[in-house]
């Protein structure tokens, strides 16, 4: 069937409006409770995560009873970074890992992610599967075969201690003021525990969730706050995460901030030289900069592109035996650490950098140069396809022609938003500008 619920990450959509409603988190818990447990015993276990949304307490439900009504037991973690999930699936040998987050997206979404017994994301076959299920009869489990729910208290600190463990372990963070923005989410907690106990002086930000205030002017989508609060207190760095923590952003001492581009190209030159970067390659989306494609090049190393979501960053890695990965937007996926993007694991490894070299921040964070890019997006109606239109098709050939070499083109749909997204990179601003702002035109008059 065709997919309707499964985007590029996930299920995600408003809270309380389709697909994010409490019935179809309950069909869905069902669904996937019945695609993992095939065998009819009672010991098959889910744990479920969640960023600190009020709708998370709606879905979190929901899905619990769909689970346990097909035979599922529920392990309940409450608000843990979606890596968390991931790692916590694996080392409590659960079939299957829930995260209830919208990630960098206002309070008023949310989001539905799974993940395998490996703790990685499902894959798109499995996500098809489980939609079809949805579609469906769900059979449900025999009155003496319903599964149980049961709080874990200790998740969030097993996930605190591991975290630590990526750091070196002859290194601390004494001396060193961190600024740390949790962007009202999921790591609130987690983030400065782990910076502290490193020996870091801590400034946290964004770590008075209210169930409406997550990623709101603040977090990796709004660094503002982080580099005001830098500068205010003097600090050596800032880490800037999102809603559910597998992004980051990091800033230096002067408020200068890092895409997650120069975190990779610093990752990759630093394993690299310790002959621990796997494949001598990166692995990042069309999205990363054509500058960072340059800078591997210059050190003998390979960009393999992939298309945009983490989870294709990650299926590459795991194809290609690759170790580093990740997104320009922050997500930093270290396969030797996490499943999947870990934004405060990210930036243990930036400040594990400043240790051992004994260099600032600002002269880590610029490995390279950037080509120009420009990228913007234009919010179009569910039930127009603007980018069929064929006054579009012709504006973006003609913007192909006038690049003619000298740049990239990108024109995508978001996976997780109604948006057309419209990025070029060229050496020529004034061309650019030209290019990108006659593309976006056209997709709004078509939208």
């Amino acid at each position: 069937m065709s997919r309707k619920l499964f985007g590029t990450d996930g299920v995600r959509g408003t809270a309380n409006s389709w697909p994010m409603t409490a019935g179809i988190a309950l069909k869905l818990g069902a669904a996937a409770g019945r695609y993992f447990r095939t065998d009819g015993r009672n010991g098959h276990r889910v744990v479920i995560g969640k960023d600190t949304r009020l709708s998370g307490y709606m879905l979190e439900n929901a899905l619990t009873a769909g689970l346990t009504s097909t035979g599922m037991n529920v392990l309940l973690l409450g608000p843990v970074p979606t890596p968390a999930v991931g790692f916590l699936t694996r080392s409590m040998r659960a079939d299957l890992g829930i995260m209830i987050s919208a990630s960098h997206n206002p309070a008023h979404d949310n989001g539905i992610k799974f993940f395998g017994p490996d703790g990685f994301k499902l894959s798109d076959e499995a996500e098809a599967e489980i939609e079809s299920i949805v579609a469906g009869e769900i059979e449900p489990a025999q009155p003496g075969n319903i599964g149980r729910a049961k709080r874990i208290d200790d998740g969030l600190g097993r996930y605190v201690e591991y975290a630590k463990t990526t750091f070196p372990a002859k290194g601390q963070l004494s001396g060193l003021k961190v600024v740390v923005d949790c962007a009202n989410g999921a790591a609130y907690k987690a983030a400065p525990q782990v910076l502290w106990e490193l020996g870091a002086d801590v400034i946290p930000v964004g770590v008075t969730p209210n169930g409406f205030n997550i990623n709101d002017k603040c977090g990796s989508t709004y660094c503002q706050t982080a580099a005001e609060a830098l500068v205010a207190h003097g600090a050596d760095l800032g880490i800037a995460l999102d809603g559910d923590a597998d992004r980051v952003m990091i800033l230096d001492e002067t408020g200068h901030v890092a895409d997650g581009d120069q975190i990779m190209a610093l990752l990759a030159a630093r394993w690299a030289e310790a002959n621990q970067l796997r494949g001598g390659a990166l692995v990042a989306t069309v999205m990363s900069n054509l500058g960072l494609e340059r800078f591997l090049a210059g050190h003998g190393l390979r960009l393999e592109r992939t298309a945009v979501g983490d989870r294709y960053v990650v299926e590459r890695m795991r194809e290609g035996g690759f170790n580093l990965g990740g997104e320009q937007s922050g997500h930093i996926v270290m396969t030797d650490y996490a499943t999947t993007g870990d934004g405060l694991i990210a930036g243990l490894q930036f400040l594990a950098a400043m240790v051992e070299t004994g260099k600032k921040a600002s002269e880590l964070v610029r490995q390279f140069e950037t080509v120009p890019q420009m990228l913007k997006n234009v919010r179009f109606k569910a039930e127009k396809e603007p980018l069929s239109a064929e006054s579009v098709r012709k504006v973006i050939k003609e913007a192909e022609q006038r690049l003619n070499g000298s740049g990239r083109l990108l024109i995508r749909k978001s996976g997780t938003e109604p948006l057309i997204r419209v990025m070029a990179e060229c050496e020529d601003e004034v061309l650019l500008t030209e290019v990108v702002d006659g593309i976006v035109a056209a997709v709004e008059a078509a939208a």
